[in-house]
């Protein structure tokens, strides 16, 4: 038999079981913040600014945007996995705090599987393979033909050793079979003028970046190194279907909650973020970014992060590769 003590904790205690499942129901309540990795101004910070207002209209509370740069993005996934499970501290994270990253420094603070919550994946920003006018290759066929004739002649630019655009490289090089010389620069800016030069041959980068090269005829585009092609250069074809499988090179954004944040809490905001996404303003204006809209499920995120994981573990692994 219960004492009347015993009753009245355990009543305590199924009152105090009762509270996060409440909270979970009713959220939100307050504003919702939003971290960013990355400061002011670029890709990641332009995409979140564009969901951010219409999602804070579709939750009925503000999501506050808050920049916490530094480390590539590791800050702010480090913020979050470290916060509150309860869905009011999210983070719009980038594909190297998340897949690339743990391969290339064994220090991080946190797991990237363990220690966040998937909510859904949101835009993809695809790179496009381009050489300069000057390289006698009008696809990605002749390319790579030309590369096994000529091992360790071609040069690719990159944004420095262990960047994205390195990576994207070494993976091309991987799926085709060649032997393509590094040359690392101190950023985009560089690495475009250094092909404009023709100081390289060619380059792996977001479509932004030299989209106005390619229509002056500067650049020649030859592939997109995604599985679908662009709206925004709809007659280049995806480098598979130019002849190379495999040699996909994405940059894109997540939304994630810290780890053990309540089912509910976390379908409410990939239910918004859906309805956001989804809202034709909001597709065009991720288009004129170079990004391709993508949606899905926590459990959809979560095995695209794995394979996404895998595959650039592989490219680290196999290249050598290592940050500046």
């Amino acid at each position: 038999m219960l004492t009347r003590r015993s009753f009245g904790l355990a009543m305590a205690g199924g009152v105090v079981g009762q509270v996060v499942p409440t909270q979970a129901q009713t959220f939100p309540e307050r504003p919702v913040r939003m971290l960013i990795g990355f400061p002011p101004g670029g890709t990641v910070d332009t995409v979140a600014r564009i969901i951010g207002p219409p999602l804070s209209e579709r939750l009925g509370q503000a999501v506050i945007i808050e920049n916490r740069s530094g480390a590539a993005g590791i800050l702010a996934v480090e913020a979050v996995a470290r916060g509150q499970p309860d869905g009011y501290t999210i983070v719009f994270a980038s594909a190297g705090a998340l897949v690339i990253m743990p391969h290339m420094q064994g220090n991080l603070r946190y797991d990237p599987f363990t220690d966040l919550a998937p909510v859904s994946r949101v835009v993809a920003t695809p790179m496009l393979l381009v050489v300069g006018k000057h390289v006698r290759a009008n696809s990605v066929k002749e390319l790579q033909e030309f590369a096994k004739a000529n091992p360790g002649r071609l040069t690719y630019g990159s944004t420095g050793s262990g960047s994205s655009l390195h990576l994207a490289g070494e993976l091309f090089k991987l799926r085709a079979g060649v032997d393509i010389l590094h040359v690392p620069y101190r950023g985009g800016a560089p690495a475009v003028t250094a092909l404009l030069a023709g100081e390289i041959d060619m380059l792996l980068t977001d479509i932004p970046v030299v989209v106005a090269h390619v229509q002056s005829g500067a650049f020649k585009a030859l592939g997109l190194a995604s599985d679908r092609r662009s709206p925004v250069l709809p007659d280049v074809p995806t480098i598979a279907e130019a002849g190379v499988a495999g040699a996909i090179a994405e940059g894109w954004y997540a939304m994630y909650a810290p780890a053990g944040t309540p089912a509910t809490v976390v379908n409410t905001l990939r239910s918004g973020l859906a309805d956001v996404l989804a809202q034709p303003a909001v597709t065009q204006a991720i288009i004129g970014l170079g990004g391709l809209v993508q949606s899905g499920s926590p459990a959809e995120l979560a095995d695209y992060q794995r394979a996404e994981y895998a595959k650039w573990g592989e490219v680290v692994r196999l290249s050598g590769a290592r940050m500046n």
